[in-house]
């Protein structure tokens, strides 16, 4: 293992989306960056090589975050890789929206395992690492947490359950320096939006006040924030980042 002199960020789900530009922005940041993904080998070695072109190294490192195992194991990876770990960017998720009606047991299993036991086996081993040093841990929430969208009832419930423990954590971590926050976004333009029918996007921007979707890059730059000194007196809230969806 070498010296390093670079701060550490873990990003989960970062293949692509809002955890692909998290850790880019972070790598712009300064800080070397373990991509972590699930099954895209090409796409997480592809945002492994533009961190490398901003000059930190990168690690990929597959894992299914709901896999306690898999996660203790990315940990130690990390650990003999890089010596540290400064930032967890919990951000791995799934969504598989359903009404009520139609949710069915293997699809609910999967929200739940991932969503929620994922970030929870996350921020557990990250935390492990933090003790002696502090740090700081990013939970991705969604607007969906605070806002009734019908057929994302699991998918809200999962989120919501983002918000509490990003509280509750908070509370725990505090006495260690080790902060706790989330961002929840609205409509963000990601690959998942590709699949809306134009006249659906239409109608989600109409209920947008800003009238417009926000991007990935902005999310990361909220993230980026988090991260800064400046918010090194912030922990356990939710930032809402949706253009006045929720208002």
């Amino acid at each position: 293992m070498e010296a390093n002199n670079s701060k550490v960020a873990l990003v989960t789900g970062a293949s692509r989306g809002i955890g692909r530009a998290c850790a880019i922005k972070l790598a712009e940041c300064g800080y070397d960056i373990a991509v972590n993904y699930v099954s895209n080998d090409a796409k997480a070695n592809e945002v492994c090589a533009q961190i490398e072109k901003l000059g930190q190294k990168a690690l990929s490192v597959k894992a299914d975050t709901s896999d306690l195992k898999a996660v203790q194991n990315m940990f130690r990876e990390i650990w003999k890789t890089f010596g540290r770990i400064d930032v967890l960017v919990n951000n791995a998720g799934v969504v598989d929206d359903a009404y009520l009606l139609m949710i069915n047991e293997e699809s609910l299993s999967r929200s739940l395992d991932i969503n929620i036991k994922g970030y929870f086996h996350c921020a557990q081993q990250a935390a492990l690492k933090m003790m002696k040093t502090g740090g700081k841990i990013i939970n991705v929430s969604s607007v969906s947490s605070v806002l009734a969208v019908e057929g994302q009832g699991v998918y809200s419930a999962t989120k919501g359950a983002v918000n509490s423990m990003t509280a509750t954590l908070a509370k725990e971590l505090a006495p260690r320096n080790i902060t706790v926050n989330a961002v929840a976004p609205g409509f963000i333009e990601t690959e998942m939006m590709n699949n809306i029918p134009e006249e659906k996007k239409a109608e989600y921007i109409k209920a947008v006040p800003m009238g417009k979707f926000g991007t990935a890059e902005q999310v990361a730059d909220t993230v980026a924030a988090l991260c800064s000194g400046a918010f090194d007196y912030m922990t356990g809230q939710v930032i809402v980042l949706d253009g006045g969806l929720s208002l």
